[in-house]
């Protein structure tokens, strides 16, 4: 079993969340303070590579200069009117952010599950007002496995017991198949009162788990051919991580409505869109939806700004890169302890296959030990997510710890 020590300073701050905060993480036992680039130091002045980005919300690296400048610049002026009243930035990034992604309307909330909780509200209501579904009827059907939050309508979509267990009873109108599954997911839309299908292009927060080639195109084309709206949920996926601005990219696939979070504001603050065209969201009128902080003018400033230096830093492009060489000296390690390796882009995953169930968690307290933040996700996972900034060298001093650690395994 790794030992692990830690210092009074680190100590005193575990002791404290331990204390007066909810035990509703297990997070590592690691202190930050400080964030630059892809590193992270922690209390005692550690540096760290930091493999887990916040779950894909720092793609363009910790405290990006161009977002600080701006975050620094508007916090100044004004931060937030409600939407009681309009400001001058909400229109500018309405307009910057649905020509970006080529889409009529977007709809500006804080975090990605008030993105997945708006985008199942805008197809309840288009199937309502648009296909002729009878009130209070209609599904949204999910893939098992999903992640997109820990709501009580996002534990309801849920396939696994530690989001839902004891918390029911649960929202009505979801149901469930097979990711990866063309056949249930066709004989799910013969239901005439299905609205929609949301998905992760990539399921992140289950491993990495990539389906077969073409399976977004087909579910495209099922949705269109059945009247159901296609809800890519690229909160975790999109913004360059996996080596294009969205992983529906890969398949030249345009869903009928995509949720963005997370990098949105390069890791700023809580910022996340729904866009879709007019035909689905403007069947809400004013009351019917909203929140105070949805398009502030903080977050929109942060927001354009996050949005422009993905582009400018040709972020898309060096995420495709390192991920190809990422895996590729991964699988160089030939190591006996890894069972599977998966990703695309800067978006991977290992398998670790060890009679002890808890290596994976003990490998990443190696590697933290050696300078390599990573986290595991159902038990034998290790998600490998670093900001897409990443050079060559980085990679391969990187995986230089993943080998260390291995060997102590």
């Amino acid at each position: 079993m790794h030992i692990q020590v830690t210092s009074p300073n680190t100590a005193y701050y575990l002791e404290l969340e331990n204390r007066f905060g909810a035990h509703n993480y297990h997070p590592l036992p690691v202190v930050l303070d400080r964030g630059e680039g892809v590193y992270l130091w922690d209390v005692d002045g550690k540096k760290y590579y930091d493999f887990l980005s916040g779950y894909s919300a720092v793609n363009q690296g910790h405290c990006h200069p161009a977002i600080l400048a701006t975050l620094i610049e508007q916090s100044k002026r004004l931060t937030l009117t409600s939407r009681a009243f309009h400001n001058n930035l909400l229109g500018e990034y309405e307009k910057y952010i649905t020509g970006y992604f080529g889409y009529d309307k977007v709809l500006p909330m804080n975090t990605g599950v008030e993105g997945g909780e708006t985008a199942i509200k805008l197809a309840r209501r288009w199937a309502y007002t648009q296909k002729g579904v009878v009130e209070n009827k209609a599904k949204i059907i999910f893939a098992e496995g999903n992640f997109w939050g820990r709501t009580l309508a996002a534990i309801s979509a849920s396939t696994d017991p530690s989001s839902y267990k004891g918390f029911g009873p649960f929202m009505p109108g979801f149901e469930i198949v097979p990711y990866n599954d063309l056949v249930a997911l066709e004989k799910a839309f013969q239901d005439p009162n299905v609205a929609a299908f949301m998905v992760e292009p990539i399921q992140g927060e289950a491993g990495v788990v990539l389906p077969d080639e073409g399976y977004l195109k087909k579910v495209s084309t099922l949705c269109q051919e059945y009247n159901v709206l296609f809800i890519a949920d690229e909160i975790q996926t999109g913004l360059a991580r996996t080596g294009k601005m969205l992983a529906c990219d890969h398949e030249n696939v345009r869903p009928d409505i995509l949720i963005l979070g997370k990098a949105l504001s390069g890791g700023f603050l809580p910022v996340s869109a729904v866009l879709a065209d007019d035909h689905i969201m403007m069947n809400i009128q004013p009351g019917e939806h909203g929140s105070t902080y949805g398009g502030n003018p903080l977050a929109c400033a942060v927001a354009m700004t996050a949005l422009r230096v993905l582009k400018e830093e040709q972020m898309a492009e060096n995420a495709e890169k390192m991920g190809h060489l990422f895996r590729s000296e991964l699988s160089k390690l030939k190591s006996s302890f890894i069972k599977t390796i998966r990703g695309k882009g800067l978006l991977n995953a290992i398998v670790i296959s060890h009679a002890n169930p808890e290596a994976a968690w003990e490998l990443c307290l190696a590697l933290k030990d050696l300078g390599l933040l990573a986290k595991p996700t159902h038990g034998d996972k290790i998600r490998f997510a670093p900001p897409l900034i990443i050079t060559k060298d980085q990679i391969l001093e990187s995986v230089a710890i993943i080998e260390k650690g291995l060997s102590g395994l």
